[in-house]
């Protein structure tokens, strides 16, 4: 197992721990991360919002389930994560429900800011993207994968619009929002089941 990644794993939350922990930071008027700021924080709260609301709403399709509980191997799914990014609220309760499904996959959560290290290893475009979803095998501990920071579609929305607008801006945030509201998690279910089968051959 790479070092950065033994570290992290020693230093994770599960998802309850995580939510928790964002949660008592919020009740100090603080985000999670090495930055703090009025902003920061308001996207925590909305993201905590938007957490509550799925962990109760998301469903992993019959299909998806099946495949996961099919599984050969134990898993663990690190994910690097922060509770001000929009895209980790939108994922880890879809992420959870997968883990929590098949049985045979422990989820574990850290923090990008604490963990500088480990994210320089799973670098997007040369960027600290997050989620990122790092597949590590638990009987050998040997890393198999990673996945994110976003499912394909939401990735190309923002894309496309970077491209035409040459801005990331709050229009693009906010059709973005409504991308993952319609998709009801079901990108994110398809492309890490797929992930998890390709493991597998």
């Amino acid at each position: 197992m790479k070092i950065p990644v033994a570290k992290a794993l020693f230093n994770s939350h599960s998802y309850s721990e995580y939510r928790k922990l964002v949660s008592d930071l919020l009740l100090e008027g603080k985000s999670t991360g090495n930055e703090q700021s009025d902003d920061l924080k308001h996207y925590s709260e909305l993201n905590e919002t938007r957490m509550n609301r799925l962990d109760k709403t998301i469903k992993i399709t019959d299909e998806n389930s099946l495949k996961l509980k099919n599984l050969n191997n134990e898993y663990i799914w690190l994910v690097i994560s922060e509770g001000w990014c929009g895209d980790a609220a939108q994922l880890l309760p879809v992420i959870n429900k997968m883990a929590i499904d098949a049985g045979k996959i422990e989820l574990r959560i850290v923090l990008r800011d604490e963990n500088d290290e480990l994210m320089k290893l799973f670098l997007t475009n040369k960027k600290k993207s997050i989620p990122v979803v790092i597949v590590v095998d638990k009987e050998t501990g040997s890393v198999l994968g990673k996945w994110g920071p976003r499912p394909k579609g939401a990735t190309d929305l923002i894309t496309d619009y970077k491209k035409e607008f040459g801005v990331i801006d709050e229009i693009v945030k906010t059709n973005l929002q409504l991308w993952y509201l319609h998709d009801k998690g079901i990108s994110t279910q398809n492309e890490l089941v797929n992930l998890m089968l390709d493991l597998q051959q």
